[in-house]
């Protein structure tokens, strides 16, 4: 009889096969046949800001308490280095130090996904590489930007990431920030693929929700990438939201989540209503702006930003502020 079990080795994936007299054998195998099994998360996961010192130098007392505030209040999943974690502005080492040590500080307390998407294949293979030594949960990779690939080209991207490097990743399709869709049909060719397992989609559609649903297996996760929207794509079948409003109110968004995938409509939407004015005045200004405003408001991180971008416009701050009283946390 012959025993067949899994090892993943600095990103290259062997099968071991075990057989009578301990008599055992290795060899590399393609990680994209790896059986995942049932991975999954679900509900309220924060796509979390970078904190930094007013020279652009990334604060990392600041995230270690940042993190701690997230599990202390039901967050159930940690992003980090994603959009709203300023990752276009970090080079590769910095990149690849955040998300490492994320996971360090984390301990085991809360699951970590890496953001590792890049506009060239090579880089995001490299960042997915990074990512996974240094032990992240799971990758989001947003659909390449700026150079408009086809349908096809989205598919051999995302393919040759998750048959390069042996993780759990999530696509990230924002065609508003990407220039590039990800159409339904090319998301249920990728979801074939065993670890690739599900999409975080930011186009707030809930037809698009329903299009996808209809086309993947029923254990591909789908994740709201906007906040306004994220409770009705729960309750229509979603399966959490990566949320930016959870940056600053972790525990309404988690007990607003854990209602809705629990189906209580009349509950979810009785929280969702205190968070709406945050949903939409933390993009007063591109993200992550106005949330990193609001969290060195709240006395969490200091007020550094990394060129392009600036801190909020002060046209803007009394708005927020509002928003952040409607939402029970500025008082």
């Amino acid at each position: 009889m012959v025993h067949n079990a899994f090892i993943i080795v600095t990103g290259n994936a062997f099968l071991v096969e075990i057989a009578e007299k301990s008599c055992l054998t290795v060899r590399p195998v393609c990680p994209a046949i790896i059986p995942w099994g049932n991975f999954m998360f679900r509900g309220s996961m924060v796509a979390l800001v970078t904190p930094m010192f007013a020279d652009g130098s990334v604060d990392f007392d600041s995230l270690s308490k940042l993190i701690d505030f997230h599990i202390d209040r039901g967050t159930s999943a940690i992003i980090t280095m994603g959009t709203t974690g300023e990752s276009a502005t970090l080079n590769m080492d910095e990149h690849c130090e955040v998300m490492r040590r994320t996971v360090e500080m984390a301990a085991g307390r809360i699951a970590i996904i890496g953001g590792t998407g890049s506009n060239s294949t090579a880089e995001a293979i490299e960042l997915t590489r990074c990512a996974m030594e240094g032990g992240v949960d799971a990758c989001l990779l947003v659909a390449p930007y700026y150079n408009k690939p086809t349908q096809q080209g989205l598919f051999l991207h995302h393919k040759l990431i998750a048959e390069s490097v042996a993780v759990p990743q999530i696509l990230y399709n924002v065609p508003g920030r990407t220039v590039c869709d990800i159409l339904p049909e090319t998301v249920a060719r990728l979801a074939e693929i065993p670890n690739i397992v599900g999409i975080k989609e930011a186009t707030g559609s809930l037809e698009r929700l329903q299009e996808i649903l209809s086309l993947v297996p029923d254990d591909f996760d789908l994740y709201s990438g906007d906040d306004a929207t994220g409770a009705e794509f729960m309750l229509q079948g979603g399966h959490g939201v990566i949320s930016v409003t959870s940056n600053v109110a972790p525990h309404q968004m988690a007990a607003m989540c854990e209602a809705a995938l629990a189906g209580d409509r009349e509950k979810a939407l009785e929280l969702n209503r205190p968070l709406e004015g945050l949903h939409n005045d933390l993009f007063l200004e591109a993200n992550p702006i106005p949330v990193k405003w609001a969290l060195h408001q709240m006395g969490l991180i200091p007020e550094g930003i990394r060129l392009p971008l600036t801190p909020l416009s002060e046209q803007f701050h009394e708005p927020l502020r509002k928003a952040m009283r409607d939402a029970g946390v500025l008082s």
